[in-house]
């Protein structure tokens, strides 16, 4: 009997590690004695862009595939000459789309008759040099492109002023709360639950108007002015 007790001793004796730790319970969270607010609010900062994007490319036409295709390859190797020249890395070219169709003649009462063939082809180009944009598609007109849209305007790095506006948010939120209690009569206590979402606000494509042009000619301006990145934040206090 007696070494029955002693074993039950150094059993409860033993700390609880491994498997049992886990099923041991946890604190339990303090309860909300106060008012619970819940509050959403969009910190926002903004930054010049510096990355431009573009789609560019060239269609052709000819009396055969063959040719139309011959044709297009050759004038599309002096848009990428002249993209290389102006200082776009390779990485930064990515073919879009390659085309081939058929045009026909439509004529009242007859069959439609076929006049050839329009081969196209397509890349997006992204590029840095965002004070030269202007001079790179001028550039891309007169070394054989005919079709350009954009550009569209990025920002490469977002994370510090991703974190910006969160702060903004937070900050937002904290003082709307207040707002909130100094109405009720009350504090702002503790937070209770923070939840994010949050998207960079972009403008769409600036469309590009092709004109012929003389050598002389001035630069396409091309201004990247500023874009807004936000953050937006579901903030809940309790208010005590």
């Amino acid at each position: 009997m007696i070494r029955m007790i002693a074993l039950a001793a150094a059993a409860a004796a033993t700390p609880v590690t491994g498997a049992m730790a886990q099923e041991a319970p946890l604190s339990p969270t303090r309860p909300i004695m106060g008012t619970r607010l819940d509050v959403v609010a969009t910190g926002e900062v903004r930054r010049v862009p510096d990355v431009a994007q573009i789609s560019t490319g060239v269609v052709t036409q000819a009396p055969t595939a063959t040719a139309a295709i011959a044709d297009n390859a050759r004038q599309m190797e002096r848009v990428r000459a002249a993209l290389k020249r102006a200082g776009v890395a390779d990485r930064d070219i990515q073919t879009s789309a390659i085309s081939l169709s058929p045009d026909y003649r439509y004529i009242d009462n007859q069959p439609p008759q076929l006049t050839g063939y329009r081969a196209g082809n397509q890349v997006t180009v992204r590029f840095r040099d965002i004070a030269n944009t202007g001079k790179i598609l001028d550039a891309l007109v007169g070394n054989g492109a005919n079709q350009i849209n954009g550009p569209a305007w990025t920002i490469e790095n977002q994370d510090a002023a991703m974190d910006e506006a969160r702060a903004d948010a937070l900050a937002k939120a904290r003082a709307r709360a207040g707002l909130y209690a100094q109405a009720l009569g009350k504090r702002v206590g503790r937070i209770l639950s923070v939840s994010e979402t949050g998207a960079m606000r972009m403008p769409g494509p600036m469309p590009y108007a092709m004109e012929a042009r003389g050598a002389d000619a001035a630069s396409t301006p091309i201004d990247p002015g500023e874009q807004a990145i936000e953050a937006t934040l579901s903030v809940s206090f309790e208010l005590e």
